[in-house]
Parts: C-alpha cells; sequence; structure tokens
C-alpha cells in the first residue's frame, strides 16, 4: 500500500480516542476536505481499511466501538459519507468500499429515513457482497469479527423486511416511488433473498462440517452458518413454520454452539424459534425455548452490555419473549424459572389472568405486541392496489385465536376430570351441557389438543408425541377413567439449589 508505510498507530492511541496521534497517509489528505470529513473521521477510515485481514481483534474494535462513537459525534442525525467521498482516502480499495457500504446504509436504516433509492441501492450492494465472499478467492483470506457477519445476515433479512412493508403500504408512495418500484421488480424479492441464503450455505460447506465430515473456518463458513438461522428468522416471517425448524435440521441445540458467541444470534434464533414452536401448537417446546433464552437475559448481567450491542432495544426484545411465553404458559402450564416468572407476572399477569377467563382481547394484545412482523411474499399490483400490509399479520392473527379459544374450552372439562377417579359419560354430559354423543367429539378433541410432538435432542423440528397435561383419560363404554399423571415436584432438588444460589 503505497503511502502507508509509516501508518502505524498504536492499539492504546486507539482505544483511547487520541486520535490525534494516528497520522493519516501524506497524499490522501486533502482529497475530502475536513467540512465533509472531520480528521478523527479519516484517521479512523485509514486504520480501519489497514485492519482488514490483519488483527480481527481491533477489526473488531473498530466495528464495534469506532463506529458507534464516531456516529454519535459526528453522524447521529445526518448519514456518514458516501462511498465516492471516501474512496481516495482508502486508495479506492474495492473490498473495504464494499463493507462501508454495508455500514453506511445499515446506519441510514438505523437514524435516517431510506428513500427508495437507497434500499434498492444497498439490495445492489448486499449482492455484490455475498457475490465476493462466494467467488473471490480474496475473500477466503479475509477474516471478520463473527459478530460482524452475524449482523450481515441479519441486516439483510431486516432490509428485505422492511422494503416489503414499505411497498405494501402503496397508499404512502408517491407516483415517482411507485415508478421505481415498478422498474426494480427484482429488488429484494423474496426469490433473490432465498437463493442468496441458499447459496451461502450451500457453497460454504457448513452443513458438512456440522455432521463432522469437513473442519475449517473461514468467513464464508461462518456466513453458512448464520445463513442457516436467517433461513429460520425468514421462513417464520413467511408464515411457513414446519420449513422454518427444517432449515435448523444441521445444527444441534443441545450442544454449545457457534450461535452462542454472538448474544444478538443466540436471541434471535431462540425468539424465532420459540414463536415456531407456539404457532404450531408445540407448547412445551415453545415454554422450555423462551423461558431458557429469558433465563439467559435476565440471569447474566455481566453480559448486557454485548446484549445490548446486539440489539438497539433489548428491552423491548425481552419484553415480546416474555408475550410469548405468557401465551404460550397460559395454554401449557409448565414451571419455569422463578426469576423469569417474577418478570412475567409483572409484565403480563393481568393479560394472563384475563386469557385464563377466556377474554380473546388479553390473548390479541399479546400476540399483537410479541409475534413476527407478518411478511407476504407477493409484491402488490402498483395499478390496482387491494389489501393492506398487516394482511398477513390478520390472516395469523385469526387462525391463531380460533386454535387458543378451542384450546380453552377445554379447560372447563379439566377441571371437572380433576376431581374423579370414574365418572359416568352422562354425568360430565350434564355438567358440560352436552349431549353424551357431542361429549364424545368433545373429549376426543381434548385428547388431540393435549397430544403434541416434544423435542428431547437432535433437530428442532424432530421430537416425540407426548400428552401435554397432568390428567389422562380413556373412555370405556359408557364410564370415564381418569388418572392424575402430575409427577411429584422433587423438594431435595429444589431446596439444593436455592442452597446453591444463596452460596454464589
Amino acid at each position: 500500500m503505497d503511502g502507508e508505510d509509516d501508518f502505524d498507530p498504536t492499539i492504546a492511541a486507539i482505544r483511547s480516542d487520541e486520535w490525534d496521534s494516528v497520522s493519516v497517509p501524506t497524499g490522501v489528505v486533502d482529497h475530502v476536505p475536513s467540512y465533509v470529513l472531520p480528521e478523527p473521521v479519516k484517521k479512523y477510515l485509514v486504520f480501519f481499511r489497514q485492519q482488514l485481514g490483519k488483527s480481527v481483534a481491533e477489526v473488531e474494535f473498530l466495528y464495534e466501538a469506532g463506529h458507534k462513537r464516531l456516529t454519535e459525534k459526528y453522524f447521529n442525525d445526518q448519514s456518514w459519507p458516501s462511498a465516492d467521498t471516501i474512496a481516495p482516502l482508502v486508495q479506492n480499495d474495492a473490498t473495504f468500499l464494499l463493507l462501508y457500504r454495508e455500514l453506511f446504509f445499515r446506519h441510514v436504516y438505523a437514524k435516517l429515513q431510506p428513500t427508495v433509492e437507497q434500499r434498492i441501492e444497498s439490495f445492489r450492494n448486499y449482492e455484490a457482497l455475498f457475490k465476493f465472499f462466494l467467488e473471490s478467492k480474496e475473500a477466503a483470506k479475509l477474516e471478520l469479527p463473527e459478530r460482524w457477519l452475524w449482523d450481515m445476515i441479519d441486516e439483510y433479512i431486516y432490509q428485505y423486511q422492511s422494503f416489503t412493508q414499505f411497498r405494501s403500504k402503496l397508499s404512502s408512495r408517491t407516483d415517482s416511488e411507485k415508478a421505481v418500484l415498478r422498474e426494480n421488480t427484482k429488488a429484494w424479492s423474496v426469490l433473490a433473498v432465498l437463493t442468496t441464503l441458499h447459496a451461502l450455505i450451500d457453497k460454504s460447506g457448513i452443513k458438512a462440517q456440522l455432521s463432522g465430515a469437513e473442519d475449517g473456518t473461514s468467513a464464508l463458513r461462518i456466513l453458512g452458518y448464520f445463513a442457516i438461522i436467517g433461513l429460520l428468522r425468514l421462513h417464520t416471517l413467511l408464515g411457513d413454520y414446519h420449513l422454518a425448524l427444517k432449515s435448523l435440521d444441521a445444527i444441534e441445540l443441545s450442544k454449545r454452539a457457534l450461535y452462542t458467541r454472538v448474544p444478538a444470534c443466540q436471541i434471535s434464533l431462540y425468539y424465532y424459534l420459540g414463536a415456531c414452536y407456539l404457532l404450531t401448537r408445540r407448547y412445551q417446546d415453545a415454554v422450555r425455548t423462551l423461558a431458557s433464552i429469558l433465563v439467559y437475559i435476565v440471569r447474566t448481567p455481566h453480559a448486557a452490555t454485548r446484549l445490548a450491542a446486539g440489539y438497539d432495544n433489548l428491552t423491548k426484545k425481552r419484553d415480546q419473549l416474555l408475550s410469548l411465553l405468557a401465551i404460550a404458559v397460559t395454554l401449557s402450564p409448565h414451571r419455569i424459572d422463578e426469576a423469569v416468572h417474577s418478570q412475567l407476572l409483572e409484565k403480563c399477569g393481568d393479560r394472563m389472568q384475563r386469557m385464563r377467563s377466556g377474554d380473546e382481547a388479553a390473548i390479541e394484545e399479546l400476540f399483537s405486541f410479541g409475534c413476527p412482523k407478518f411478511l407476504s411474499p407477493v409484491a402488490p399490483n402498483y395499478d390496482a392496489p387491494q389489501g393492506s400490509a398487516l394482511d398477513p399479520y390478520r390472516y395469523q392473527l385469526r387462525i391463531f385465536l380460533q386454535d387458543a379459544a378451542a384450546h380453552a374450552k377445554l379447560g372447563t372439562s379439566r377441571s371437572y376430570l380433576r376431581l374423579y377417579s370414574t365418572m359416568p359419560l352422562a354425568k360430565l354430559a350434564s355438567f358440560l351441557g352436552l349431549k353424551p354423543d357431542e361429549l364424545r367429539v368433545h373429549l376426543h378433541a381434548y385428547k388431540h389438543r393435549f397430544s403434541q410432538v416434544a423435542w428431547t435432542s437432535g433437530p428442532a423440528a424432530s421430537g416425540a408425541r407426548v400428552f401435554d397435561d397432568d390428567v389422562d383419560f380413556y373412555v370405556d363404554g359408557d364410564m370415564i377413567h381418569i388418572a392424575d399423571v402430575k409427577v411429584a415436584r422433587c423438594y431435595g432438588e429444589y431446596f439444593i439449589h436455592q442452597i446453591n444460589k444463596l452460596a454464589a
């Protein structure tokens, strides 16, 4: 790199924000005037470019802390300079400019309101960036922080989600915006996004590595891993929950894996996994999944800074998890961690009580706040707009409310069954106001509703069918035989757990 031999800043200088101690290479300072790009930002960009491919630790610091500090100081209410503006400063380094554009557009989405042109430009940059990782020999040598690679995948799907919502609100679009959308039908199409994610997974060979057939790591392989989790999110947003769960077949959830090293990735994985379980009536798995990630958030205060760095609003994500957990626990009561349970009662206790009494509005409140932002994969008709951007959400809500209402009706039957060991069909029918033949259908529905698949090990979509209730029964002729299958609590383990908590 010409003119950069004398550029050797110390880590101490960078980490203490003493940007003045870093000298910019001679001959590039005058390319970008100070009123466009402050001197500390120039020095940051030059040093950032130099560290690519050299020090992953420095790149991680520059990406996470350095970029955030300079954004807060200089670009909190405006965009960073365009890639064309800073290109002379970094000697037109194509690789750095691809990465810089990714950060540039992400900042526009986070702090400003992107125009339709910027949305399409960002899509094209992502296509070029992922093509670089897929095809370039230089990419094989490039090491980037795992957090940045996750953020690429996460932001890619977020921007697809944002663009889909943007184009669906046709009443708010101007004629010029509609014209741009008509001319760029392939931009942010669901086919393009799915093709990219599958290309990253296939070309990276990550599935072979996860199965033990291959070794080694690279930026592309890590991107492929995170693309698997990206598919989980994308299929969930599109309402295909079974395919979303199947997307995770290659990842063993019972083992510590790469996703645990990036807190934002772990939270996203468990949020969408829990939502899929809830929406496929796997309530036991939903409770386990949502409660476990909430335990992680609640009981790891030392990681609060890292968690918050992965989500601009961690509190909102926690509240969304609590809302979904409140629904799951109400539909399928299970014991959960005490700290999570206390937060659940604090945030959702009133609505949980209303749900138990059959209040459909309480379910809708929790679902509308906690559920993913469902999308339609089909572009609207720009000439004859129909429907609303909220149609996918309303459709999912209607189906879920019907299912939850049917499940809630079984609560009365359960309360009567708890009181007996044997009971004539006619007696229970009189209690419920049903005819004997109607009661038989009702009891079949009871068995069906409380019979669900529960995960034990292996892929997320796998599991064994269990009866998820503490009251079981069978009908012999005109008599119902009831058995209490509730497992007695082991108080010895409970007291040992409490002693260990106090000792810690």
